[in-house]
């Protein structure tokens, strides 16, 4: 098996490296990242200038470009061969609930969603690597049990880790999406030269956040692992939709 690793944290992250290491000896395991950490760009690619991948001196080849941008060029034409599988982080932050829709690390992995088998998107529950360790040990026990899984086409796998050691995680939760509520407004601030600019704030609080979802999971000590689709489609919303639209269909 041939396996596209990439990121949204950068090609020099501690996560992809223990992301790599976890893999090597399972599968020939080809690195394709961006060269600088494009957190929060979602499924962002580069229209208006070119993409120069450079090698680096550990094998990995870093791109001036997304994580949508890595995993197109690595699945078409890149690499020597095309992927088998694509398998994106160990990104360090949660991506849960809400989060999925900004995350760079879940980008990659849904742009991988047509080699055939599911896409991985791994992320450790915290900006800290004291259990990175236990993160990429469960990333490469996933992978082995459902790479090859009956699973429908262009399946993506959201997996997030909770920031514990290996002997203190009680298992594995198969989860649905949580929700987050409205993120806080931006913080403004001036610079000493009088001009106005704005944070983006933190996420949101947990809005839904009970049993079987991805947020209570973690909270309980558990990896939740999230399949999601790219079909966004809402079939709830056809039924209150088609008496405003009666005259028009």
């Amino acid at each position: 098996m041939r396996i596209l690793i990439s990121n949204d944290d950068g090609v020099y992250a501690p996560g992809l490296a223990a992301l790599y290491d976890a893999l090597a000896d399972y599968a020939e395991c080809s690195v394709v990242a961006p060269i600088q950490d494009m957190s929060g760009v979602s499924s962002a690619v580069t229209l208006d200038s070119p993409l120069y991948p450079v090698e680096m001196p550990n094998g990995f080849i870093g791109l001036n470009g997304t994580p949508t941008d890595c995993v197109y060029l690595g699945s078409n034409g890149l690499l020597e061969f095309p992927p088998d599988l694509v398998v994106s982080g160990i990104n360090l932050g949660a991506n849960l609930g809400d989060d999925v829709l900004y995350s760079g690390t879940v980008a990659a992995a849904l742009e991988g969603r047509f080699s055939g088998k599911p896409a991985f998107a791994f992320s450790l529950v915290s900006r800290q690597t004291d259990n990175l360790s236990a993160a990429a040990h469960m990333a490469r026990l996933l992978v082995d049990r459902l790479a090859n899984a009956d699973l429908p086409a262009r399946t993506v796998l959201n997996i997030n880790v909770p920031n514990l050691p290996l002997e203190r995680i009680r298992g594995v939760c198969l989860t649905r999406l949580g929700h987050r509520q409205r993120t806080p407004p931006p913080v403004c601030e001036t610079s000493p030269r009088g001009k106005k600019g704005y944070w983006i704030s933190v996420a949101g609080d947990v809005e839904d956040g009970g049993p079987g979802t991805d947020f209570h999971a973690i909270m309980q000590g558990y990896v939740s692992v999230t399949p999601l689709r790219l079909d966004r489609s809402f079939q709830e919303a056809f039924e209150g939709l088609k008496q405003p639209l009666k005259d028009l269909l």
